[in-house]
């Protein structure tokens, strides 16, 4: 990697591929481990339960009868390629948005694998109380939650400023 390319946003690929290969690994282990369905308790509001999701977040389109597979492979192949230019065109400075697109990225890749081998989301975490429960989840979507979240603070708080350290020197937001 050349001097250029290692001062750029880009070099935050390692956190995608961290998120992607946790991702995977995981959910591999979940499907080999559980049955479908079938909630295994870990805390009083928490479950893993294995749930095959075709739909978006929050199960969306869940039901919407096969094309919204497509659908969402589509615009997570767009939505991934936009924020690896995103990525390679942001100075190296921007860490906390590089860190957060390099999240989403993760996510959106660890989801679309998801799709194109199985035609579904594996999701498994299962939050609750009582007898209501948050729709269940992955790494992937915890990854692109909390890179969304970086991203709005980095908008509404970084504003794209450089922030110095103490000596000076770039870093920071």
């Amino acid at each position: 990697m050349n001097s250029a390319t290692a001062s750029r946003g880009i070099k935050w690929v390692w956190l995608t591929l961290l998120v992607i290969g946790i991702d995977q690994i995981v959910k591999d282990r979940i499907s080999a481990s559980l049955v479908y369905l079938e909630p295994v308790s870990l805390l009083p509001f928490l479950n893993l339960t294995l749930v095959h999701n075709t739909g978006a977040a929050f199960s969306f389109l869940n039901d919407a009868g096969g094309w919204q597979r497509w659908f969402f492979m589509a615009l997570s192949t767009g939505v991934s390629v936009a924020l690896l230019i995103w990525l390679y065109t942001l100075p190296g400075q921007r860490r906390w948005l590089a860190a957060s697109l390099a999240l989403i990225l993760g996510g959106a890749v660890g989801n679309l694998i998801d799709r194109i081998a199985a035609g579904y989301v594996i999701d498994f975490i299962d939050v609750f109380y009582g007898t209501w429960h948050f729709p269940a989840f992955n790494v992937a979507d915890s990854a692109i939650t909390i890179g969304a979240i970086m991203l709005i603070i980095d908008t509404f708080w970084f504003d794209g400023a450089v922030v110095t350290t103490h000596d000076g020197k770039p870093g920071g937001g």
